[in-house]
C-alpha cells in the first residue's frame, strides 16, 4: 500500500524539490519508504506502506530494460498467477512484489493489462524514451487518483495535498463540485471540490504524450439481469465467490484483522476469513455504549463465535472527538460531509495499534440491496401515478405529512421519506440520501443556476432495461460507493497508515451481483434477500433478523452538546461572511433551528462544519463565477 504522486515539466526544467515535498504529503500512507524519480520530461514520488515483500520492491522501480518506471499504490491479489504467466513469455523478476508484476504485464499487453488485475489500485507508468505517461485506477474506485492539467503538463497524486504543493494551482471551489457535495455529502467522479482538478474515473486510463491526452474505459459496469438464476444456484455461486475472494484478500507478509460490526456484511466476511485460515483472527469494533444503537452485543456474538481475538473502542462525548474531527480537514483531502467518517477515524487508529492490513464489508449493501432506500423506492412507487398536490393532501389526512417543517415530532428519515415521496424517482433516490436541495442551497449561497444533481443518471440506460431497483443500485456502485464509502473509508484508514481491504468488492462478485433479478436483492420488505440466505446457517440469527444501523455518530445531540463549542466557533458570522459566497442569514436559519430544536439538522451542520474546516486548512477561497 502506498502514496503516489508526480507531474510532467516539458521545457520546465527538473524541479527536484517540488517533487520531494509532494511526495512528503502523502508520508501517513507509507512511512515505511520514501523515494523519488526525476528526468527531464516527468518526475515521480512513491510512499510505501509495506505489505508483500518486505525486503524488496522499492519503488520508483524500473524495468530491467530501462523502458518503463512504475510507482502505483494498492494491492494486487493474483499477482502470483500473472507471474507464473509471465515467467512462461520468458520474463525474469528480481523480487516478490506485486510492484514488478503489474510493471512486467504493462509491458507484455499495455494498458490491456489493466483487465487482468484483480484488486485495488492507482498506477503510474513513465516510457521516457516514447515521453508517454500513463495513469490507471482500479475498477471500483477504491484508490483514488487526482488529476490537474496544467498547460501541456499533466499533475497527478493520490491525494489533494501533493497538488496543493504546486503553487500555481488555484485553490478555489469547484461550482459543480459543491453543487454535488451540498446534495448529495460526496462529489462523483470526475467532479471535485476544486475547480480545475478533477478525479480519475473507476476503470478508467489516461495517456499522456507530449501534452496530448487520451483517456479510455477499460472496464464498464453492465446489469443485465438472468432469469435463469435459481436462489440455490445463486448461493452456490456466491458462496464460492466470496471464498475465493476472502482468501486472496488475506495474503499478506504483515499482522491482518477483520472489522467487525455486528452487521451482516462484516460476519460474513469474518466467517470466510474464519474459513480460510486456522489462525486466530483479530477482530475490531466500534462501541456506543449506553447508546439505543449500540452494536456491541452483535458483535461481541459473532466475535464469540469465531473466538476473535477481539477489540473494542468505545466511542462517547468523553474521548478526544474535537480534535479528531479538527483533524480530519487535513486527512479528509476533500471535506467528508458523511459524519460515518469519525467512527472509521477510531476504527482505524486503534486497528493499528495491532495490525497493519484489516478486511471490512463495504461494498455489500450496494452489490445485494442493503439499503432502506431501495425499499422507499418501491413503496412510493405506487403513489407516483397520483399527482404530487393529491399525495400530499393524502399523507397529511393520514397524519403522515407534517404540517411544518418545524415539527421535531417526525424523525429525520421519516421526514426526508416523505419529502422524497413528493419528488421524481431518481431525484427521491438522491434526495434520501443526501441534505440541501436545490431551494435550500440558492439560500444558502450566493449563486442561483444550480444544475439538478439528477443528470448523474446521465451515463444509465432507462429502467425498463435492467428494473428499477437495480437502476439505483447502479447509480450507487458508480458513484455513492466510490466517492463517499470508499473514500472515507480510505482517507481515515490510511491517515493512521492501516491497508484497508473489501473482499466484497473483487469485480468478479461485482459483476455476478449485476446478473441477479431484483428479488433476490430485495425480496418483498426483506433487505439483501441473496446474501442473507447464503449465510442463514452459518451467521447466528440475530445477526440475520437485527434492523440495520449503518455506521455512524448522534449527530444531532452532539452538535446541541459536545460539538456545539467547536460548531459555532467555525459557523460564525465573520467566517461565513468573508467567503463572499456563503449567507450568514441562512446558516444562522440552520443553526438556529437546530439549537431550538425545532428540526433535527445535525447532517447539514456536520457537512457545513466540515467543509469550513477544510477551506480553512487549505486556505480554499470561494468559486470565482457567481451570479
Amino acid at each position: 500500500m502506498c502514496g503516489i504522486t508526480g507531474f510532467t515539466h516539458l521545457g520546465r526544467g527538473v524541479d527536484e524539490e517540488l517533487i520531494r515535498r509532494a511526495t512528503m504529503t502523502l508520508v501517513h500512507r507509507g512511512p515505511d519508504e520514501q523515494n523519488v524519480y526525476n528526468d527531464s520530461d516527468v518526475s515521480l514520488g512513491s510512499v510505501r506502506l509495506k505489505i508483500i515483500d518486505l525486503s524488496s520492491g522499492q519503488q520508483p522501480m524500473t524495468s530491467v530494460d530501462g523502458s518503463t518506471v512504475i510507482v502505483y499504490n494498492g494491492e494486487v491479489y493474483n499477482f502470483r498467477e500473472l507471474r507464473v504467466e509471465l515467467e512462461g513469455l520468458g520474463y525474469r523478476f528480481r523480487t516478490q512484489s506485486d510492484t514488478e508484476v503489474i510493471l512486467n504485464a504493462f509491458l507484455q499487453w499495455d494498458t490491456d493489462s489493466f483487465k487482468r488485475l484483480r484488486g485495488m489500485f492507482a498506477i503510474a507508468f513513465w516510457q521516457p524514451t516514447r515521453k508517454r505517461l500513463v495513469l490507471a485506477r482500479d475498477r471500483l474506485g477504491i484508490k483514488p487518483l487526482y488529476l490537474h492539467r496544467h498547460g501541456q503538463d499533466l499533475y497527478f497524486a493520490s491525494e489533494l495535498k501533493a497538488l496543493f504543493e504546486h503553487t500555481e494551482i488555484d485553490r478555489r471551489l469547484s461550482l459543480d463540485g459543491l453543487n454535488y457535495y451540498l446534495s448529495l455529502n460526496y462529489i462523483p467522479s470526475p467532479y471535485t471540490l476544486i475547480d480545475g482538478i478533477e478525479k480519475l474515473a473507476p476503470g478508467e486510463w489516461i495517456e499522456w504524450r507530449e501534452g496530448r491526452i487520451r483517456r479510455e474505459a477499460y472496464w464498464k459496469l453492465e446489469f443485465r439481469p438472468d432469469p435463469k438464476w435459481t436462489l440455490d444456484s445463486a448461493k452456490e455461486a456466491l458462496d464460492k465467490l466470496l471464498l475465493d475472494s476472502v482468501r486472496e484478500h488475506m495474503i499478506s507478509d504483515v499482522p491482518l484483522g477483520v472489522w467487525a460490526s455486528g452487521g451482516v456484511d462484516s460476519s460474513t466476511i469474518l466467517h470466510y476469513a474464519a474459513q480460510a485460515t486456522s489462525a486466530q483472527l483479530k477482530t475490531f469494533s466500534v462501541s456506543f455504549e449506553g447508546r439505543s444503537f449500540d452494536e456491541s452485543p452483535y458483535f461481541r456474538l459473532v466475535a464469540e463465535k469465531y473466538a476473535t481475538d477481539h477489540h473494542e473502542f468505545d466511542l462517547n462525548p468523553t474521548v478526544e472527538i474535537v480534535p479528531a474531527i479538527e483533524q480530519l480537514a487535513y486527512y479528509s483531502d476533500e471535506p467528508s460531509a458523511d459524519a460515518g467518517a469519525l467512527p472509521v477515524w477510531f476504527l482505524s487508529r486503534m486497528s493499528r495499534q495491532f495490525v497493519t492490513v484489516a478486511l471490512s464489508g463495504e461494498g455489500a449493501d450496494e452489490l445485494f440491496g442493503g439499503y432502506y432506500t431501495y425499499l422507499a423506492d418501491k413503496l412510493v412507487r405506487p403513489l407516483r401515478w397520483t399527482p404530487a398536490p393529491l399525495r400530499r393532501t393524502v399523507l397529511a389526512a393520514l397524519g403522515l405529512w407534517p404540517v411544518s417543517d418545524d415539527k421535531i415530532s417526525f424523525e429525520y428519515k421519516l421526514k426526508r421519506f416523505l419529502s422524497g415521496s413528493l419528488a421524481e424517482a431518481d431525484e427521491a433516490h438522491l434526495y434520501w440520501n443526501g441534505t440541501f436541495a436545490t431551494g435550500q442551497k440558492r439560500r444558502l449561497c450566493d449563486h442561483s443556476d444550480w444544475p439538478s444533481v439528477v443528470r448523474i443518471y446521465d451515463s444509465l440506460p432507462p429502467a425498463r432495461s435492467t428494473g428499477v431497483l437495480n437502476r439505483y443500485m447502479w447509480i450507487d456502485q458508480l458513484a455513492y460507493l466510490p466517492d463517499d464509502i470508499l473514500y472515507k473509508c480510505d482517507r481515515m484508514s490510511m491517515a493512521h497508515s492501516l491497508e484497508v481491504r473489501p473482499p466484497f468488492l473483487d469485480h468478479r462478485i461485482v459483476e455476478f451481483a449485476a446478473t441477479l433479478p431484483e428479488n433476490f436483492k430485495v425480496h418483498g420488505s426483506r433487505l439483501k434477500y441473496l446474501l442473507k440466505e447464503l449465510m442463514r446457517d452459518k451467521l447466528p440469527r440475530p445477526i440475520l433478523v437485527r434492523r440495520k444501523e449503518g455506521f455512524d455518530i448522534p449527530a444531532h445531540d452532539w452538535f446541541r452538546g459536545v460539538l456545539r463549542p467547536l460548531l459555532m466557533d467555525t459557523l460564525n458570522r465573520e467566517t461565513v461572511e468573508a467567503t463572499g459566497f456563503f449567507r450568514w442569514s441562512a446558516v444562522e436559519e440552520v443553526l438556529r433551528r437546530h439549537m431550538e430544536r425545532r428540526a433535527n439538522l445535525g447532517y447539514h451542520l456536520w457537512g457545513l462544519l466540515t467543509l469550513f474546516l477544510w477551506m480553512k486548512r487549505w486556505k480554499v477561497q470561494a468559486p470565482a463565477t457567481q451570479n
